[in-house]
């Protein structure tokens, strides 16, 4: 966490010669230019800790870990080139993907599809093509909903300790370690980061964060200590935002690879909220989530479908919360 801290603190040194700018496009929210270097404090954060991490654990570490700081660490290099230079998307999809594959070669695939009381093992192929889309989808996804001041940075903070506080109960402290240091380089980012921010993570922090999120949950899939669906409750805020607004830009005939600002938490600042209201409200969906996670992962499978359900419906609710505050505001909702 200190080693992130005094680096994001530096680069938001007008001075700083890691002075990357995010100027305002079609899907920001901000109006000025700022720096988005802060992806590189966090990644350095991470890779610190972990190599200190490494060296006391030693023969303990699982071969996982290698594999994942591996491709972490490719996929923060193309995603810092992409800041500077603003990379063609096929370059970046390839990296992903190339990513993603390299997962299933090192044993972390999405063998199974598991929910509450059923599990089904898959075929090689469907298996890798999952994987594929899951992590490509996640890498990307944490890019979309990188759009207001502490959000990302809390999705990181909450859904990572989260990870960690499952790996610590069910016995794996590798697991559990390594997702802590995860949250101690980005609390040092968001120091910075919260309403009103004073530097952004970019690509480099996002596009890493988002690989992690996916990385973390298939070892933990994978190695039976956490079910896949269980992380996706964890990592939901994002997820349902992002598919969501996927689905109906789709359905609407719009390109959906171009920028806009109709994701859920897009519309409400844009009705009046604000960045801080508006990132303390989906803090609290990030803890009810984060909650019902804990909650399901030593229950039975009636009340895990029970709290999934839950979850289900309080998302309708900020649905239709969103609709409401539009509406009181003046805006026309975006059906």
């Amino acid at each position: 966490m200190v080693v992130a801290l005094l680096l994001t603190r530096a680069f938001t040194r007008p001075a700083s010669r890691m002075h990357i700018l995010d100027h305002p496009n079609e899907r920001s929210l901000h109006s000025n230019p700022m720096p988005r270097t802060g992806g590189v404090a966090i990644v350095t954060g991470i890779v610190v800790g972990g190599v200190m991490f490494a060296v006391t654990a030693g023969s303990r570490l699982p071969i996982a870990v290698g594999w994942l700081g591996t491709i972490a660490t490719l996929i923060a290099v193309v995603s810092y080139f992409d800041d500077r230079r603003h990379l063609p998307i096929v370059v970046r999809l390839t990296a992903h993907i190339a990513a993603s594959g390299l997962l299933v070669v090192a044993g972390l695939g999405i063998g199974s599809l598991s929910l509450p009381g059923f599990t089904y093992a898959l075929p090689a192929w469907p298996a890798t093509v999952l994987t594929v889309l899951f992590t490509v989808w996640m890498v990307n996804l944490y890019n979309f909903m990188d759009g207001m001041d502490g959000f990302a940075g809390g999705m990181t903070a909450i859904g990572f300790g989260t990870l960690a506080v499952l790996g610590w109960w069910g016995g794996d402290e590798v697991f559990a370690a390594l997702n802590v240091i995860i949250v101690g380089a980005t609390i040092g980012f968001l120091i910075f980061n919260f309403p009103p921010a004073k530097i952004f993570m970019g690509d480099t922090g996002s596009s890493t964060l988002g690989f992690l999120a996916a990385g973390m949950s298939l070892w933990a899939h994978v190695t039976g200590l956490v079910p896949l669906w269980i992380s996706v409750v964890v990592f939901s805020p994002f997820i349902v935002d992002a598919t969501v607004t996927l689905v109906r830009r789709a359905g609407r005939g719009e390109k959906v690879w171009q920028a806009h600002k109709t994701h859920y938490y897009q519309r409400l600042v844009q009705a009046g909220w604000g960045h801080r209201k508006t990132v303390l409200l989906e803090y609290g969906l990030m803890l009810v989530c984060a909650g019902a996670a804990v909650a399901a992962y030593a229950a039975g499978a009636l009340l895990q479908w029970v709290l999934v359900g839950a979850v289900a419906m309080m998302y309708i609710g900020f649905f239709e919360l969103v609709r409401a505050v539009e509406a009181r505001s003046g805006v026309v909702p975006y059906r």
